[in-house]
């Protein structure tokens, strides 16, 4: 059986998803898509706007043959750790032939010209990089210009600039990173630019979607959805989404709308603000990604909190990006801290292929993984107590980030909670 690997969030699932599976499995000539996909947070450092189960029902109804999650740590990282975590899945379950993934360039061999510099990193390299930093560039600006100079090639500024691009970047270090044999493909991204936030043709992107979908409901939505002061109903929202994501897909959104979603950052205001609360500037940087300088920061603008994303936004500056910030305050709300992440990186970074969903006539690829894969492949929570210490760390602190976005779904839309060890896979 041939194993095409898609690392997705699916926030949430659009016709550009769609394209995706299908061109990815022909161009491998894979007989199934194998997914991993973020849980309920995502890279950009915000909750997903629903559920994971919800978007794994979805992306199964739409050719996936089965989705795992990336564990917590990896989907919240930097593109560097969520490609990391992501590749290493695909590389230990022994199956996999193959990953695809969409950029904006797809130019695969350019795009692994910038990762093998990325990975060596050279003297020169790492010289400009400095200087750039130096001069107060944010991190992005800065290896941008150094890799530009490293490589001669003008293109390269406008690569790493698109985000798709550098995530498939990040997907190229990790495969040399991890010395797998997986081989990659990558396909044009179609339609709208990743952050447009206007619907687009058949492929709009999922900020759009998102934006779009901020409206649903003036007595729930907790994030400005625009300019527009105009009150949209649901069904002209639904009216508007028709032709831009799967029917399948259409239908769960209508079916589960202020059920199980829409769930934005301010959801967590609170949540967030009790953490700060409790916390220190020295006990701030034992979190993924806080600085001594942003934790101080943190601590002194607190009589300034107005709610999650507005405090996200009065701690951005030139040096530090928003989406850099918004992960900051994730990890600190979730738990997900320096020593923690190192240590599951120095221990070959995954300890389990945790199960969210599959497909009945791909049940095959589950039958593959049980044989040849060197992780356990959780279907039930109680199956845990065989992982190692490290493992049982990694597995909490998902189950606490999931019951944490679950308890705010059920509090907002006033339903009953179901706890993750009572939470079902999906099967379709």
């Amino acid at each position: 059986m041939k194993i095409v690997g898609l690392i997705t969030e699916y926030n949430p699932f659009h016709n550009g998803h769609l394209y995706h599976i299908h061109e990815s499995l022909r161009i491998t000539g894979a007989d199934a898509a194998l997914v991993v996909m973020s849980g309920d947070y995502v890279q950009r450092g915000t909750p997903a706007i629903m559920p994971k189960r919800l978007r794994t029902e979805m992306a199964l109804y739409c050719g996936a043959g089965a989705v795992l999650e990336l564990p917590v740590c990896y989907a919240t990282g930097s593109a560097e750790f969520f490609a990391l975590g992501a590749i290493s899945l695909l590389d230990s379950l022994g199956i996999v032939d193959s990953v695809c993934f969409g950029s904006e360039c797809s130019d695969l061999p350019l795009l692994q010209k910038i990762a093998g510099l990325l990975v060596d990193e050279p003297e020169q390299y790492r010289e400009i990089l400095q200087h750039e930093l130096k001069l107060g560039k944010s991190f992005p600006a800065a290896r941008q210009t150094a890799v530009v100079f490293c490589t001669g090639d003008p293109r390269c500024a406008d690569i790493l600039k698109d985000p798709n691009n550098i995530l498939g970047i990040e997907y190229l270090k990790a495969l040399k990173k991890c010395g797998s044999s997986i081989r990659p493909y990558t396909i044009r991204r179609k339609g709208a630019g990743y952050h447009s936030s206007q619907l687009d043709g058949l492929y709009s992107s999922a900020s759009a979607i998102r934006s779009l979908l901020a409206y649903s409901s003036s007595s729930i939505h907790t994030e400005f959805a625009g300019d527009d002061s105009t009150e949209l109903s649901f069904s002209d929202i639904l009216n508007e989404l028709g032709n831009q994501v799967p029917k399948k897909c259409l239908e769960l959104l209508s079916d589960f709308h202020k059920i199980q979603y829409p769930v934005y950052q301010n959801d967590f205001s609170l949540i967030l603000k009790y953490k700060l609360l409790n916390k220190h500037p020295k006990s701030l940087v034992r979190y993924m990604d806080v600085s001594p300088e942003l934790a101080a920061r943190i601590c002194t603008s607190l009589n300034d909190f107005f709610n999650y994303k507005q405090f996200a936004g009065l701690l951005k500056t030139k040096e530090l990006t928003q989406t850099r910030i918004n992960r900051v305050l994730l990890h600190i709300m979730l738990g997900i801290k320096k020593d923690s992440v190192s240590e599951y990186m120095n221990s070959g970074y995954n300890f389990y292929a945790r199960l969210l969903g599959f497909r009945k006539d791909c049940s095959q690829i589950l039958t593959e993984i049980s044989k040849k894969s060197s992780l356990p492949l959780l279907t039930k929570l109680a199956e845990s107590r065989e992982l190692c210490e490290l493992g049982q760390r990694m597995l909490r602190d998902d189950i606490l980030a999931s019951n944490l976005y679950t308890s705010v779904v059920t509090d907002k839309f006033k339903t009953a909670f179901l706890n993750e060890y009572k939470q079902r896979i999906i099967k379709i």
